[in-house]
């Protein structure tokens, strides 16, 4: 075991460290497929040419979490078939398959959750009909490929709702009937074992909201506390100052503590280089924006999750998107690889927590 001691702009407080405690330590590496179809390849610290995935299981992580879409326009931007070619992949790597439905045909995020097209003219009940066929169908998919998936989640950021309009914030029953349904499908599929099913929100430092959300939709009385195993939350201290690594933590032990689940940090990242015009935390200001701060910055937020009896991991978002390095914030670059693909130094950090 290792004591260590945090920075005043960090951590006010002493935590224990131990190497691989964490259940999953993992990154969201969706975009794999297609930057392989665009010519991109990957590159070892020697500057081997090496599998992105096999970079991961190398470095010491052992889960991958990849987004689902249920029918994107294009036919093939992570629908169904993408999933299960990059799970295969993921699993022969000899890690665990994290799968984020996003219950949209693009995007979801806290600014958009569409109901797919197909969908789109149901009434709730068909709604949640048609859910619960989906998710049903997504693990028997699964199941006959011989792919367990150890994690799913229903939805993504939801703290604002899913499937709009009749699954907005304006209507918690119904929030509460269309997850009970995307649960169902998920239990009555033919997965053996069956996954952790997940709720995932975002701005998982904001204990108000995350508490408002679920006492709000658990007393509707139609989502029921067994229809979940896991609490989500994304975590980006560079889109507000409250997002502090001491909130993250409160938060996290009250979400635990409260509703009885596991908490997962289900989405991060720290910029590699700096980030202008962003006011950071002020617990956070102490790491630098750099490559070396990325792997300060995972130590200190692993440390945080270990350290909540609830805690069971974190994912790394995107950390090697050639090509979108700012990940959709202002900092320009959040990868773990550079410019031409080859590693870099933080690309370590998931054996050193």
């Amino acid at each position: 075991m290792q004591l260590k001691a945090f920075s005043a702009f960090a951590l006010t407080y002493l935590v224990i460290a131990v190497s691989a405690v964490l259940q999953y330590k993992g990154a969201d590496i969706s975009s794999l497929l297609h930057l392989e179809a665009a010519g991109r390849k990957y590159f070892s610290q020697s500057s081997v040419v090496t599998p992105l995935e096999t970079l991961l299981k190398n470095n010491g992580a052992n889960s991958v979490r990849q987004r689902l879409f249920v029918n994107p326009a294009d036919g093939i931007n992570y629908n169904l078939d993408y999933n299960l070619r990059l799970a295969r992949r993921v699993r022969a790597a000899g890690m665990s398959v994290f799968v984020d439905m996003h219950l949209s045909d693009n995007w979801a995020d806290p600014g958009h959750q569409a109901t797919p097209a197909a969908w789109k003219n149901y009434n709730i009940d068909d709604l949640a009909w048609a859910l619960y066929n989906y998710t049903l169908m997504v693990g028997n998919t699964f199941a006959s490929n011989n792919i367990p998936i150890e994690l799913i989640s229903i939805g993504t950021e939801i703290r604002a709702g899913l499937l709009w309009p009749l699954g907005s914030v304006k209507n918690y029953y119904n929030i509460a009937h269309l997850l009970h349904s995307a649960s169902a499908g998920i239990k009555d599929s033919n997965l053996n074992p069956k996954p952790k099913i997940m709720i995932h929100l975002d701005n998982g430092w904001d204990w108000n909201s995350q508490k408002y959300f679920y006492d709000t939709v658990l007393a509707q009385g139609a989502l029921l506390s067994s229809d979940f195993d896991v609490i989500g939350v994304s975590f980006y201290p560079f889109y507000g100052t409250g997002a502090t690594l001491a909130a993250l933590k409160s938060s996290l032990e009250q979400l635990g503590s409260r509703y009885g689940k596991g908490v997962l940090l289900a989405e991060t990242n720290w910029p590699a280089t700096s980030c202008f015009g962003t006011i950071f935390p002020n617990d956070l200001k102490g790491i630098p924006q750099t490559v070396a701060g990325q792997t300060s910055f995972i130590q200190q937020v692993a440390a945080i999750v270990d350290a909540v009896p609830a805690g069971l991991g974190l994912y790394y978002w995107e950390p090697a998107w050639i090509g979108n390095a700012n990940l959709g914030s202002a900092c320009a670059d959040n990868l773990m690889v550079d410019g031409n693909g080859k590693v870099r130094e933080s690309f370590k950090v998931w054996g050193k927590i």
